[in-house]
C-alpha cells in the first residue's frame, strides 16, 4: 500500500481549517501584541519611574499580563453563547462550510482562551509577589536610598495624592497587606475560583462528576466580580502630570534628598492611582451572556410531546416528540434534561427524523450512567418523563410536560 503524500494530506487540511488557524494566530497576535504594548509602556514611561524605583521590571510584567488577562476574559464567555453562534451559523448559510466550521470548535477554543487565562494569571501572581516584597523591603530600608525616601512618603499628609507604597508601615507584612488590600483579597479568591474551574473541568471530573463540573465552573460570577473590582485599590501608581511639569523624574530624581528643601528644590512628586479598567472590557460579553441564559430558560418552558418511545436491540431508545410551531434542519441537534436523573445535565443529541415528518426523533444509545438511567425510567413507563429539552444548531429551547404520551 502507497504512503499517503505528506504534503498532500497537510495542503487538504490547511485548506479545510485555514479559517481556523487565521483565527488562533489572529488572538495569539493580539496577545502578544498587547503583552509587549503594555510591557513597553510601563517599562519606559516617564510617569513611571519612581514606581519601577521600587518595583523594578516586575511592574511591567504585572501590568503587561493584567492587560492580557482583560481581554482573554472578555473573549471566555463569546464561545459558550450557543444561540449567539447559532444566529450567526443562519447568517453565514451562503457560505460554504470552510468558513462556518469554526463555528463548531466553540468549545475547543473556550478551552484554549482558559488556559491563556491560567498562564497570565500565573505570570500576573509572581510578578505582584515580587512587588509586594519589594514594597516591603523598601518600607523597611533605612539606608536613604530613592526607594525608601519614596516609601515614606505619607498616606496622611493633607495631599493624599503623595504616596507610593501601599504598605504604610515597616511592621506591615506582605501576607497582611496583601489579605487587607482591595487587590490583593480579590486577586487571591479570584485565582483559587480559577483553580477550582480548571482542575474541575478535566475530563475524568465531567463525565464521572458532572454535578461537580457544573457548579464549580459557575465560580466564574466570582471570578468576574473579583476581576470587575480588582483594580479598586489603585496600589500601581504613576506620578501626575501636574506633578512631572513641576519636578520631571529626570531632572529632580538626583536631588531627592533635597525635595522641598528649599525654595529653588524639586517638589515632592505626586501620584495617582489606576482606575478600574477590567469592567471596561467585560461588560459587554457578560450583558449578552445575562442575554444567552435568559433565552436558554425562556425555551425551556415551551411545551413538547413524547408521542411515542422505541426500544431499539443493542439499548438504543428511540423518542418521538412534537411540539407546536417547531421546523427542524438537517444536522440540528437538541439538548435533553432529565430531572429525575439530575436537574443540572443537558446532553445533546442529533436529531435523527426528516424534516418532512410530523415528528422530530432522536436516539439515545447507553454509552454512560445518564443514558443508562434515562432508558431504564422509560422501560419503566411510570417514572416521571423528561422534563426540558433544547434544541441546538439554531439553539432552541423546548420543555417536556410532567404528563405525556408514548
Amino acid at each position: 500500500m502507497e504512503a499517503p503524500n505528506l504534503h498532500l494530506t497537510m495542503g487538504n487540511w490547511v485548506a479545510n481549517h485555514w479559517l481556523s488557524v487565521l483565527f488562533l494566530v489572529s488572538w495569539l497576535g493580539l496577545n502578544i501584541f498587547l503583552f509587549l504594548y503594555a510591557f513597553l509602556n510601563y517599562e519606559k514611561s516617564d510617569k513611571y519611574y519612581y514606581t519601577r524605583e521600587i518595583l523594578g521590571t516586575a511592574l511591567a510584567f504585572a501590568r503587561a499580563s493584567a492587560l492580557c488577562l482583560n481581554f482573554n476574559s472578555m473573549m471566555i464567555l463569546i464561545p459558550v453563547c450557543r444561540n449567539l453562534l447559532s444566529f450567526l451559523r443562519g447568517t453565514c448559510s451562503f457560505c460554504n462550510c470552510t468558513l462556518r466550521k469554526p463555528l463548531d470548535h466553540n468549545l475547543i477554543f473556550h478551552r484554549l482562551v482558559a488556559y491563556m487565562i491560567c498562564i497570565f494569571t500565573a505570570i500576573h501572581v509572581i510578578a505582584h509577589l515580587f512587588n509586594f516584597e519589594r514594597y516591603s523591603r523598601s518600607q523597611q530600608a533605612v539606608d536613604g536610598s530613592l526607594a525608601s525616601v519614596l516609601s515614606s512618603l505619607s498616606h496622611h499628609e493633607k495631599e493624599k495624592d503623595s504616596w507610593l507604597n501601599p504598605i504604610q508601615s515597616p511592621n506591615t507584612t506582605v501576607m497582611y497587606a496583601t489579605f487587607t488590600s482591595i487587590a490583593g483579597l480579590t486577586g487571591v479568591i479570584a485565582t483559587t475560583a480559577l483553580v477550582l474551574m480548571v482542575t474541575s473541568a478535566m475530563e475524568f471530573i465531567r463525565r464521572n462528576y458532572f454535578e461537580l463540573f457544573w457548579y464549580t465552573h459557575h465560580l466564574f460570577i466570582v471570578y468576574i466580580i473579583c476581576l470587575g473590582i480588582h483594580g479598586l485599590g489603585g496600589i500601581v501608581r504613576s506620578q501626575t502630570e501636574e506633578s512631572m511639569d513641576e519636578s520631571h523624574p529626570y531632572n529632580c530624581s538626583i536631588s531627592f534628598l533635597e525635595w522641598d528643601k528649599y525654595e529653588w528644590s524639586c517638589r515632592r512628586p505626586h501620584f495617582v492611582g489606576h482606575p478600574p479598567e477590567s469592567w471596561k472590557w467585560i461588560l459587554g460579553p457578560i450583558a449578552l451572556y445575562i442575554f444567552e441564559r435568559t433565552l436558554r430558560f425562556y425555551r425551556s418552558q415551551q411545551k413538547v410531546v413524547i408521542t411515542k418511545v422505541v426500544m431499539h436491540p443493542s439499548k438504543v431508545l428511540e423518542l418521538q416528540m412534537r411540539k407546536r410551531g417547531f421546523s427542524m434542519e438537517v444536522g440540528q441537534y437538541i439538548f435533553v434534561n432529565c430531572p429525575s436523573i439530575s436537574f443540572l445535565e443537558w446532553h445533546p443529541f442529533t436529531l435523527t427524523s426528516a424534516p418532512e415528518e410530523e415528528f422530530f426523533s432522536i436516539h439515545i444509545r447507553a454509552a454512560g450512567d445518564w443514558t443508562e438511567n434515562i432508558i431504564r425510567i422509560f422501560e419503566r413507563q411510570h417514572s416521571p418523563m423528561p422534563k426540558s429539552i433544547s434544541t441546538g444548531s439554531a439553539e432552541r429551547q423546548v420543555p417536556l410536560p410532567g404528563s405525556t404520551t408514548y
